[in-house]
């Protein structure tokens, strides 16, 4: 008891003794200083990291400080950052905090200093500020190196639309520094001589692998450059959803909005937090994360999804019930059973979900691309569904899909089957229709349906049925089976009436019959046909009703006219119904289509009721009629085109349009002015009678020129410009002339021909030919026995009267060019008797010259010969008798005195004489000629002689006797 008591009362004097110590400690004014502060440079992120620490705290004493952190640039003075710092120190306790400096921080030295003060609800006093620290200088520039330029911040990161500054670093201030961005220069301010700044905003984003920014010295080749990165604004996660499919995991997703557009993209981190339970994950992907479901059954949720890159932080939030988010997986085992040709039946398996196993299925059955039929069942394990109303031999596709039936949130995938349906006997009778033709006395009768729809055949269509009944002999059936896909036949039949059933069939079963009858007397009456214009929908046509019973109409066309295939069509029609629209898309602008109306009587027999004709789209004509002129007058002409074919036009021709051209200003009475396509005035006759066929210009003037061209017309335009054709009409009075004129030609060619025929008689009468030396007559009186082909006279031949021939020295002959010209020498042959005094009979000698090269290629040259010898110098010939001998011997005389290479001059004549020829038969008494005559002589010079042998001839003036 007594050591209880000395126990507790040394307790209550050291509590007393510590209270004591307290409350002295704290009725003092606290100053706690920061002390230790170290100052550290992030270049990358232009960041300054402060750490200090308070050493004056009591052991294990926690205050809350408030500490004022003050930053200067270049001088102490110029304080550009104030900041006060609050926290909880504790005794030694080592603080961190960081400034961001907008300016890099290599471009100017900056001064960091701060104090501190107690901020605590401890201590009651007021509180007040520590004495300050001393500056801590951070001077980047002084580590830079001895390079001439710098340019910063290096490689800095910035969001688009974000303000930058760049500056430069100059070692020279005498330098002057130009600074480009992407080529455009920049003004900035001069922090120092040494240091300029350049403030960016709102920078943009120009390409991926960034922005040039260069600093470039005037003088000299220093450049600096610097890549500013810019990266597009980091978005906020979308479309942030979070849900289960098995309420044991959540799964979040979102859509992580655009990239930064850099080449190396940053680096993105997503968490995802939840506020209720306090937890949080790291996401390992950018676009979704799962988050497993407490399992103390906690359905509130409260998530928060941070996504932050290098630049920014960017918050989303979701607050949601558990059992709102339930998305069912899939239905599974999903079969179709008990097929038929109308029914089906669905089943299926679906995942359980706890305690909410309560499913609504959605059933969907889709035939030919389209939904059918929709149902909603509610399952909690399996599902059943019948499905009704199928059509036979169909192809179908059902597909299944669940969600939550209690809170709907979303439907699960679908879960899809394919089935077909079996086949049933076709349900409707094929449309069928016939051609009937007669060839040779029978019928031919050309069968035509059209395949049933899916829905009518039930099935693949196997072949088709065709039964004939003669309905004069009834007993009479003969059955005919065509293969399918055969969508006709051909049958030749005789005059007799005929019912025809058709029938299709498929594995299961035969459709209705379709009965068409063909009449043993067709009685088809002429039926005038009728223009329709078509329409974009088609062409609308319409008849009358016919009185007495009609079982329906028939409308039959060609949709490829003119085509030996023509693709016939038609359509069936009830008894009431009498107009209709055919249309199909094989109607074509400029064709024209012919349609026929039938009535069906209630013996199934077609008879025609009205013909129609028409153009979907009716166009200009395509081509112009030949015209041929005819009946051409002074006053008028024809023109006629009658094989012109309008039915082949893409159009129904409406008329004809003639355009007349002539000299003339004014048109003819029933013509108008015109003006063609070529700016070309003439004039216009319209004729409106398509089909007139003639036309007679008239009212022309004679002698005029005029040029017409025919083209027809539709109701849309003329035909196409052609050429015009010439034609001139003739004069008023020409048939006149021509009357006088046929004579005068008649008359000309008739003494034409006359003359042609005697063309040889008046030849020798008017104009004879000059006689040919070879072709005289006096050869043929030469009988030459040595050589009867001779055709040239010798000397020795004749016996002219007198004749010398002297030969000329070789040196005084002269060449044929040098022989100067003289007129022509004539030898005259004188009487041989010497007692013949006055005028008698002379024969005289034209002298020419001829080169015997010039001789065989029949051309000739004239060489005069001068005349210089004496009159007693010719010899003469005494006697008849002597002339031969004396000819005989002078010429061999002459032969011998000519050297070699020379010629001698053969004297011809051409007087017919007795005497010439055999000097055997000479008359001793040859008579003398009564006139004097004329000979020609003709002489032969050989190529080697110089110049013609000279020959002395008498003088003029002494034989003019």
């Amino acid at each position: 008891m007594a050591l209880f008591s000395a126990f507790q009362t040394t307790f209550l004097l050291a509590l007393l003794s510590l209270k004591t110590y307290q409350s002295e400690v704290l009725s003092e004014p606290l100053s706690l200083a920061p002390e230790s502060l170290e100052v550290s440079i992030d270049s990358a992120r232009q960041c300054l990291h402060l750490k200090w620490s308070v050493h004056n705290l009591a052991y294990h004493q926690e205050l809350k400080m408030v500490f004022q952190i003050e930053i200067s640039r270049i001088k102490t003075s110029n304080v550009i950052w104030v900041e006060n710092y609050s926290t909880t120190v504790k005794r030694n306790q080592v603080l961190r905090w960081s400034w961001e400096s907008k300016l890099p921080l290599e471009c100017a030295k900056h001064s960091v200093r701060m104090r501190g003060a107690v901020d605590d609800a401890q201590v009651p006093e007021l509180r007040f500020w520590s004495n300050w620290t001393s500056w801590e200088e951070v001077d980047v520039q002084s580590s830079l190196g001895h390079d001439p330029l710098f340019v910063f911040p290096k490689d800095k990161l910035v969001e688009e639309g974000s303000n930058v500054t760049i500056c430069y670093v100059s070692r020279s201030h005498q330098n002057n520094i130009s600074c480009y961005l992407e080529g455009v220069r920049m003004h900035g301010e001069q922090l120092d001589p040494n240091v300029c700044v350049f403030h960016l905003k709102n920078v943009p984003f120009i390409r991926e692998t960034g922005t040039n920014i260069y600093c470039k010295a005037d003088q000299g080749d220093v450049i600096k450059g610097i890549v500013l990165f810019v990266s597009k604004v980091f978005e906020e996660p979308k479309d942030f959803s979070c849900e289960t499919r098995d309420l044991k995991t959540l799964n979040c997703t979102w859509a992580p909005g655009s990239d930064a557009g850099l080449l190396t993209q940053l680096s993105q981190s997503y968490t995802l937090f939840e506020s209720f339970s306090g937890k949080k994950t790291l996401c390992k992907y950018k676009s979704w994360c799962n988050w497993q479901v407490s399992p103390d059954s906690q359905e509130m949720y409260n998530f928060t999804l941070t996504a932050e890159n290098y630049l920014r932080k960017r918050s989303v939030h979701l607050l949601f019930n558990l059992t709102h988010r339930v998305h069912p997986m899939a239905p599974f085992n999903v079969f179709v059973k008990n097929v038929s040709a109308t029914n089906a039946t669905m089943t299926w398996k679906v995942h359980s979900i706890g305690n909410y196993s309560t499913l609504l299925c959605q059933i969907e059955l889709y035939g030919e691309g389209k939904v059918i039929q929709k149902q909603n069942v509610s399952v909690k394990v399996n599902g059943k569904h019948l499905m009704k109303k199928l059509e036979p031999s169909t192809e179908y596709a059902a597909q299944v899909r669940c969600a939550n039936a209690n809170h709907f949130w979303k439907w699960s995938e679908w879960t899809r089957r394919n089935f077909t349906t079996a086949e049933a006997a076709p349900s409707e009778a094929p449309d069928v229709w016939r051609n009937v033709k007669s060839v040779q006395g029978h019928c031919v009768v050309t069968l035509f349906w059209k395949p049933l729809s899916k829905l009518q055949a039930n099935g693949k269509i196997l072949f088709y049925n065709v039964v004939l009944e003669n309905l004069d002999r009834p007993s009479t059936l003969k059955l005919l089976s065509i293969p399918a896909p055969a969508n006709g036949t051909e049958l030749t039949l005789d005059r007799c009436s005929y019912q025809i059933h058709v029938t299709a069939n498929n594995s299961v079963g035969t459709s209705p019959a379709s009965v068409i009858a063909v009449s043993g007397d067709p009685g088809n009456k002429e039926v005038e046909e009728e223009r329709v214009k078509g329409t974009e929908d088609g062409f609308c046509l319409s008849w009358k009703p016919q009185p007495g019973d009609v079982t329906g109409y028939v409308v039959e066309w060609c949709e490829r006219p003119g085509d030996p295939l023509c693709d016939l069509q038609w359509k069936n029609l009830g008894p009431n119904t009498t107009s209709t629209v055919v249309s199909s898309d094989a109607f074509r602008p400029g064709v024209r289509y012919n349609f026929r109306i039938y009535g069906i009587s209630t013996e199934r027999i077609p008879y025609l009721l009205e013909k129609k004709t028409g153009y979907s789209q009716e166009l200009v004509p395509s081509d112009n009629p030949q015209v041929l002129m005819s009946n051409l007058t002074s006053y008028s002409f024809t023109l006629s085109w009658k094989d012109y074919a309008a039915e082949s036009q893409p159009g129904f021709v409406q008329g004809y349009s003639l355009y007349l051209k002539s000299k003339a200003a004014r048109c003819l009475p029933g013509s108008e002015k015109a003006v063609l396509s070529d700016d070309s005035i003439c004039c216009k006759y319209k004729i409106d009678n398509p089909k007139q066929k003639t036309f007679v210009v008239e009212n022309l003037q004679p002698a005029s020129f005029y040029e017409f061209f025919l083209t027809p017309y539709t109701s849309v335009g003329e035909g196409p410009q052609g050429a015009f054709t010439k034609v001139t009409t003739p004069d008023e009075y020409s048939h006149i002339l021509i009357r006088i004129i046929l004579p005068m030609i008649f008359s000309i060619l008739l003494i034409m021909i006359l003359c042609y025929l005697k063309s040889q008689w008046m030849k020798e009468k008017c104009y004879p030919d000059i006689p040919d030396p070879y072709k005289s007559s006096v050869l043929s009186l030469i009988k030459s026995k040595e050589n009867p082909r001779l055709t040239i006279m010798n000397v020795k031949d004749c016996i002219p009267d007198a004749i010398e021939v002297i030969n000329k020295q070789e040196g005084t002959r002269k060449s044929l060019t040098e022989t100067e010209p003289t007129k022509p020498t004539y030898l005259y042959l004188l009487p041989t008797e010497k007692s013949h005094s006055g005028p008698g009979p002379c024969i005289c000698f034209e002298n020419f010259t001829y080169n015997q090269a010039a001789s065989d290629s029949v051309s000739c040259g004239h060489v005069p010969v001068t005349p210089k010898a004496q009159p007693s110098q010719l010899g003469l010939l005494t006697s008849s008798e002597n002339v031969p001998k004396a000819l005989g011997k002078n010429y061999v005389n002459s032969l011998g005195e000519i050297p070699a290479g020379e010629t001698n001059l053969n004297y011809v004549s051409q007087l017919a004489s007795p005497m010439c020829g055999d000097k055997s038969s000479l008359p001793t008494n040859p008579p003398e000629p009564a006139l004097c005559s004329e000979y020609k002589t003709q002489m032969a010079i050989p190529m080697g002689l110089a110049s013609p042998p000279s020959i002395t001839l008498l003088d003029e003036g002494e034989h003019d006797h």
